[in-house]
């Protein structure tokens, strides 16, 4: 049956929005999710996780927190990143449905009741996939389909290339996935891997409203790393079949020494060593860095320290749930 029917209460709706010195974006985007949300017959709140704003964000969000009951807002104490930004927003959610989406209207907030109707009509997660984005470079688009392809090959876990954390969970799913409290998260595996029965839907991504991306080359790559080593034993096997390679080519290059050597034909072999030791140096420093990798992972989750801490938690309605997890 449709969860449309479900009970007579009306359902609430939660929205997560992590933000990030968007204080250019905030007040649009609050106006475009409040109206896309106004005719759903629902009750809802939109919840902004602040990942440590160095501009006017937290200001402005305390702002929408006085001025409608709706908003709730979550000051992290310092920047964890936008994987438990959003954790941090699912954390505290109370809806029958969660949405989590950017805050810089890349995520079109008109989306919202096309997602929902297809939750009313029994999925569990609706994903969305970005076909495309407005005013993207070649570069870009290439690199995003070639690490997706990339993300395939090493991961059992499928990744449908274009996937977004834009996207709308049920409670049950919630419920199963604050089970996963790793650091170092790739939601968008997590979500695929948890399973129930999940719905695509293909958008293209407009420009942002305001500002520029925060994503830097830098954020990217460790975006890219966590998402092929948190689902992946694959480059450790790698290092090992590698390691068996230049294993037999260097029986081979003794060998070929040995016989030089023997019939006295040997040449000074400067070019030959050189190129050999620089090889296998770099593929040896390469896969100690891939365990390395790997082993500070480990370290990071043995500590059991919390994912993340907030500072302030502001508006809404009802008692706070716990400030550290």
């Amino acid at each position: 049956m449709m969860r449309l029917f479900e009970g007579k209460a009306r359902k609430l709706l939660s929205i997560v929005v992590p933000v990030y010195n968007e204080q250019l974006n905030i007040e649009k985007f609050y106006t475009e999710a409040t109206k896309a949300v106004q005719n759903l017959d629902m009750e809802y709140e939109i919840i902004f996780v602040d990942d440590g704003s160095r501009d006017a964000t937290p200001l402005l969000l305390s702002r929408l927190t006085q001025q409608d009951e709706h908003v709730r807002a979550l000051l992290l104490a310092r920047n964890f990143g936008h994987q438990l930004a959003i954790t941090c927003g699912m954390d505290h959610a109370r809806g029958d449905a969660i949405v989590t989406m950017d805050g810089d209207l890349q995520h079109p907030p008109e989306m919202i009741p096309q997602l929902v109707q297809y939750w009313r009509e029994g999925y569990d997660v609706v994903q969305t996939i970005r076909k495309d984005t407005k005013g993207v470079g070649f570069l870009k688009r290439q690199t995003s389909k070639w690490y997706y392809r990339l993300l395939n090959a090493l991961s059992p876990v499928h990744i449908a290339p274009g996937g977004s954390d834009f996207r709308l969970i049920d409670k049950r799913v919630l419920a199963t996935f604050k089970l996963f409290r790793e650091h170092d998260r790739f939601i968008r595996g997590m979500i695929d891997d948890i399973g129930y029965k999940q719905k695509t839907v293909d958008f293209v991504a407009p420009p942002r409203f305001a500002g520029k991306s925060k994503f830097s080359v830098r954020k990217m790559l460790h975006f890219a790393l966590d998402g092929i080593m948190a689902y992946s034993k694959i480059p450790l096997r790698i290092s090992f079949y590698a390691g068996l390679v230049s294993a037999f080519l260097s029986v081979l290059i003794i060998l070929h020494a040995l016989y030089s050597s023997a019939v006295g034909s040997a040449a000074p072999g400067w070019t030959t060593v050189i190129v050999v030791i620089c090889i296998l140096g770099a593929l040896q420093l390469m896969f100690i860095g891939i365990v390395g990798e790997y082993i500070g992972r480990i370290f990071e989750e043995v500590k059991q320290r919390p994912l993340y801490w907030l500072r302030a938690e502001l508006g809404g309605r009802g008692e706070p749930e716990e400030r550290n997890r």
